[in-house]
């Protein structure tokens, strides 16, 4: 049975996210996790298939990505804390849309989305913490957008790594080139002038 001590960074991560929740909200999600270990490169979700889980990061990084003729398009990352699921899966009950791939050796918890989604629907401040997720997740992808609309390469970067310091310093730059809609040689180009 997972505790809260071994799961420090999910707890950390769950805790700020301005809603007020309790130990034993929080213990009665621990309870349900389930610890992996996952090597670099693993493939947690697959496009096409329903895996019936999401994971908790506690050390590592993992992104997600949609593959548009032939190439690698990344839309999101995720680090220690955070949470990687198909979106499909959980508000659809569809097969995903994207691939979520490790992007590091990761420890990870996964749950059955269907036993998180029952501890969401049961528990006022679980509920609570499930709806700033996707608001702040809403933020962040309206910024991107708007972000690649309207600004030049460069800033593009910029607020890219104030944003996401960890992963602009720990992820492969064909990724970071991805996510933000430029190619590698003119992101190569804007980190070496920003150095």
């Amino acid at each position: 049975m997972t505790n809260l001590h071994s799961i420090p960074n999910i707890v950390a991560s769950i805790c700020g996210r301005r809603v007020d929740i309790g130990k034993p909200s929080l213990q009665t999600l621990a309870e349900k996790l389930t610890e992996h270990i996952f090597p670099r490169r693993h493939l947690l979700i697959r496009e096409g298939e329903m895996s019936g889980m999401a994971y908790f990061i506690e050390s590592g990084m993992a992104r997600c990505y949609w593959i548009v003729d032939g190439v690698e398009i990344t839309t999101s990352f995720a680090t220690e804390g955070g949470m990687a699921f198909s979106m499909d899966e959980v508000y659809y009950n569809r097969s995903s849309e994207e691939y979520i791939e490790t992007m590091e050796p990761m420890k990870a918890f996964s749950i059955p989305i269907e036993t998180l989604l029952s501890i969401v629907n049961t528990d006022i401040t679980m509920a609570r913490w499930w709806c700033a997720i996707h608001q702040d997740e809403y933020r962040r992808l309206h910024r991107s957008h708007k972000e690649r609309l309207t600004l030049p390469a460069a800033e593009r970067y910029r607020e890219f790594a104030i944003q996401f310091p960890e992963v602009a310093r720990r992820a492969r730059l064909t990724d970071i080139a991805s996510y933000l809609g430029i190619s590698l040689s003119t992101l190569s180009r804007v980190r070496a002038s920003i150095s």
